[in-house]
């Protein structure tokens, strides 16, 4: 049994193509009609083999491949053999920009939209690997470095003059503040 089979509109070709080359080149097994469905085959043999043959499916996602009526059977099968995504058979990948309904909408998706080459090959490996464990170990929250990482950024200086007794304005009598025992009336004259 191959390890993936990549389902995949005509208008997305290219991408499919080079998915499956990044897989291949990492030591997986791929299932590509451009690649693998040869004259004098049997074109529908050849879809029943590949979405029966293989451990996962990719869906190379893109406006093209929503709209298209045979695609749809193809990720229904990969939906239908694991409803609940523990086996992870079915993988859309996202290429362009595109928005998926219904069923396949929520199904969790790689997107390469707007990556570079050296990112896409990253996120599409990262994808498939059964974690997402970093292979360094993360910072350690609680420390001072990581407090200082999470706190606000300095605040930017006063620009008048910092508040000292000689330059703060008492009001109408400065005297008074040095009069603390003076006479005070409270109400009429």
């Amino acid at each position: 049994m191959k390890d993936f089979f990549i389902s995949y509109n005509r208008h997305d070709k290219k991408w499919a193509e080079w998915i499956a080359w990044i897989l291949e080149e990492a030591k997986s097994t791929v299932v590509l009609q451009a690649w693998d469905f040869r004259p004098g085959g049997n074109f529908v043999l050849d879809m029943q083999r590949a979405t029966t043959g293989t451990k996962q499916m990719i869906a190379v996602l893109s406006k093209n491949y929503l709209e298209a009526a045979y695609t749809q059977p193809e990720w229904a099968d990969a939906f239908a053999r694991d409803p609940e995504g523990k086996k992870r058979t079915l993988i859309p990948v996202r290429v362009r920009e595109c928005q998926p309904q219904g069923l396949l909408n929520t199904i969790v998706y790689v997107d390469l939209v707007n990556l570079s080459e050296e990112e896409a090959k990253t996120a599409l490996l990262a994808a498939l690997q059964e974690r997402a464990k970093p292979e360094k170990k993360p910072k350690f929250p609680g420390s001072v470095t990581a407090a200082k990482e999470r706190s606000m950024p300095n605040p930017v200086p006063f620009p008048g003059k910092p508040m000292t007794q000689q330059n703060f304005n008492y009001g109408r009598d400065q005297n008074i503040i040095n009069k603390p025992q003076g006479n005070i009336q409270i109400g009429g004259s």
